[in-house]
């Protein structure tokens, strides 16, 4: 076998359709290439999944590169950790969002916010993207404790979804992130040391997000330095304004699939609201693929794979795979409210065990508020004015170029 041809260009060009159509090019589980000129093999398929997210075959320390880490996770975060560092630092993580009263308050408060939203834009135009982080920042404030209000607010909602914005591509949207991050970093960290400085609250008291982050204690019993703190309270707050991109998405389903709306106003337990919010994370593309490396020496289907050679996961083609999911260019939010799903099947932000891998915690909070938003957004009195909703796969993240426009009534 010759030399590997390096797919930067490739990925940077294509985006989300890249690594799909390189998988199926070959046998359809693996697939050979470099990144950056360095050695990488991708792996697809829920067996893949399972295999990624062990740690005796894939780590996280020192894979990710260090402009994502400038722009979306932060240094020092827990996604660069593994074994019982990575542990004890998801702990907090698992302690926050799949605490089943925490999620339905986040999940509540957003509802109240995007209504006090729409009943005061009544007539107007607006942004759903625009409109859904500003929501979500003013929501998760409020249920994370963190004090900012007015200008903050809208501040930490631009610069959140800035750092999403910008991670994957080199240019102004990526100088944008940095700046982002930094800017929210120090307010973060500037937080962090108030609260330290200050009487503690009487015990019996719920901790808030920003408490739990500034009281935590590392697997060596240390408490985070505020920096490592405030990137791990970023890492809380920014994911939930990310959940912009997935509202924007619903809008979308909404209004090519207008007969959604009927079913979501009558969902009284909101089991179809729960499945629209599953076949939107599934549908509609975010993640393209994640990536770790070997920990050791390694065989995966009778290919070797050298230690420290970066190991990719298809994401954005295992949703769309035929073998997996009926009709999988089909928008069909049915496929979840019949069996249980195989949890490595529906991998739209990663895969594995979120209580003991690198699986992000934050899916059932993400659920519950896409869940809570489309159900908002179907109830909603609107129009749809012409605008560009094509989604462009070779941009990552990517969006209706519209941001999706409504005229409200």
């Amino acid at each position: 076998m010759g030399p590997l041809r390096d797919g930067t260009i490739g990925v940077l060009a294509h985006g989300y359709a890249w690594l799909p159509d390189k998988m199926r090019s070959t046998d359809g589980t693996t697939y050979r290439t470099r990144l950056l000129g360095r050695p990488v093999i991708a792996l697809h398929g829920p067996e893949a999944v399972r295999f990624f997210y062990d740690e005796r075959n894939v780590v996280r320390r020192e894979a990710l590169p260090g402009p994502v880490l400038d722009t979306l996770f932060g240094r020092g975060a827990v996604h660069t950790l593994d074994g019982e560092a990575h542990r004890a630092r998801k702990a907090l993580f698992l302690a926050l969002l799949k605490d089943e009263r925490g999620v339905g308050d986040l999940g509540a408060e957003v509802q109240r916010r995007w209504r006090e939203a729409a009943e005061s834009r009544h007539g107007e135009r607006v942004v759903v993207f625009d409109e859904a982080a500003d929501v979500l920042a003013l929501a998760v404030c409020e249920w994370a404790g963190v004090p900012f209000a007015g200008p903050e607010v809208e501040r930490l909602a631009h610069d959140c979804t800035a750092m999403v914005d910008g991670f994957a591509t080199p240019g102004p949207r990526h100088v944008r992130a940095r700046h982002a991050r930094a800017r929210q970093e120090k307010s973060m960290a500037d937080l962090i040391a108030s609260l330290r400085e200050a009487p503690r609250r009487p015990s019996g008291e719920g901790a808030t997000a920003l408490e739990a982050v500034a009281r935590h204690r590392d697997v060596d019993g240390t408490l985070l330095d505020p920096h490592t703190a405030a990137v791990e309270l970023l890492n809380i707050v920014r994911p939930t304004i990310a959940i912009a991109w997935f509202a924007t998405f619903a809008a979308h389903a909404l209004h090519r699939w207008p007969h959604h709306r009927d079913l979501l106003r009558a969902d009284a337990r909101g089991v179809h609201a729960r499945a629209f919010a599953h076949e939107v994370r599934r549908f509609y593309p975010f993640a393209p693929f994640v990536g770790g490396l070997a920990a050791r020496d390694l065989t995966w289907r009778g290919e070797r794979i050298p230690e420290h050679t970066m190991v990719l996961l298809d994401l954005y083609g295992q949703n769309h795979d035929p073998a997996l999911w009926n009709n999988p260019y089909r928008f069909d939010p049915h496929r979840f409210t019949g069996a249980a799903r195989r949890p490595e099947n529906l991998v739209p932000q990663g895969g594995g065990d979120p209580d003991q891998g690198h699986r992000c915690p934050g899916e059932d909070i993400t659920v519950t508020v896409l869940a809570t938003l489309a159900t908002e957004l179907a109830r909603l009195d609107y129009s749809v004015p012409d605008q560009d909703l094509t989604i462009p796969l070779s941009r990552v993240p990517t969006l209706p170029r519209s941001g999706f426009e409504l005229d409200l009534a």
